[in-house]
């Protein structure tokens, strides 16, 4: 990594940061006095409770200023434009327009049903057949690759399949994790921050400065967004970084390590699974509530806590990320 893909990341970062930041100084009031507000599940801890009447639809602090610094830079050109470029933003803004049209509508209902699950499926999928076009188009493999373990699987046309499934897999599972303070944006920074420099390493620089600008612009959003949150990202935010954050994986192909780099979203969704199929073959849950930092805090953990847990394990798993990432 020379000096001066050094400087565009930083520049990135740095825009990506401030963006976010000036754009929230605005838009938090904004949302409050327009009564965008969340409504809070009754299932949840009492300390949740009180969280009502914080605005939502959050995830727009850091999706603006990510797709205007992106054009900006490519204005600059301190960032070459790319098909792979073209496509990420195409997934970023559908999914984030999937996530809106949910927010929207449970605001307007004045409670947590958005669109219905058929909707949002649809939706995603959608999103993920059209990723699946545009990548064939440009001539992307359709093998899964791990060289250092001596995997080459040809998939062929079950490939598309394979993208389905982690696109819309991804995006569910940063929705579901969103449930604290600064947990969904805190774990997505630091996962794009390791997608960013195994992007830079592995000759994918279009990637590497894109995620660099996100980073910035979710560090942007966790100013407001860390306990005790002034704004939640909504579906708004966590459909759009689940889906960009697979797309880069897939785009670069380090699927794999999206797999490591990820892994606290894969456990917080597993717990989820796990828990419905217990109750179906027990009858009793196995956890006390899920997704899985919902069980924590009714073991009487405090949320700060919680999220700094979670954040740790997920600045591992990233460490383990880059350097699978880089070595595969």
């Amino acid at each position: 990594m020379n000096v001066l893909i050094l400087t565009k990341c930083m520049l990135a970062l740095m825009i990506g940061f401030l963006g976010a930041v000036l754009l929230g100084l605005f838009l938090v009031p904004i949302l409050k006095s327009l009564r965008v507000k969340q409504t809070i599940s009754e299932y949840v801890s009492f300390s949740h409770r009180k969280k009502v009447g914080t605005p939502t639809m959050g995830g727009l602090i850091f999706i603006v200023p990510t797709v205007f610094a992106t054009l900006i830079l490519l204005l600059m050109d301190k960032l070459e434009y790319s098909d792979n470029l073209g496509i990420v933003l195409i997934v970023f803004i559908g999914y984030a327009l999937i996530g809106f049209m949910d927010d929207f509508l449970s605001i307007r209902r004045h409670n947590n049903e958005g669109l219905t699950e058929v909707q949002k499926l649809f939706g995603q999928v959608l999103i993920a057949l059209v990723f699946f076009f545009l990548y064939m188009k440009n001539g992307g493999q359709t093998a899964i690759i791990v060289s250092t373990l001596g995997i080459n699987i040809e998939l062929g046309w079950v490939y598309g399949l394979f993208i389905l499934f982690v696109l819309v897999g991804a995006s569910n599972a940063v929705n579901l994790t969103d449930g604290l303070d600064g947990l969904a944006g805190g774990l997505t920074a630091i996962a794009f921050i390791a997608f960013s420099l195994v992007s830079l390493v592995v000759g994918f620089e279009d990637m590497g400065i894109f995620t660099f600008i996100l980073t910035g612009s979710l560090l942007g959003f966790l100013v407001y967004n860390t306990h005790p949150a002034k704004i939640f990202m909504g579906d708004t935010g966590s459909l759009a970084l689940g889906g960009v954050m697979a797309a880069v994986a897939i785009l670069t192909h380090r699927e794999v390590t999206l797999l490591v780099v990820a892994g606290v979203f894969v456990v917080e969704t597993l717990s989820v699974i796990l828990q419905v199929v217990w109750l179906r073959v027990f009858r009793r849950k196995l956890f006390l509530m899920t997704p899985l930092h919902h069980h924590f805090e009714k073991l009487g953990w405090q949320e700060t806590d919680i999220v700094k847990l979670f954040w740790v394990i997920g600045l591992v798993l990233a460490m383990g990320g880059i350097f699978f990432g880089v070595w595969i």
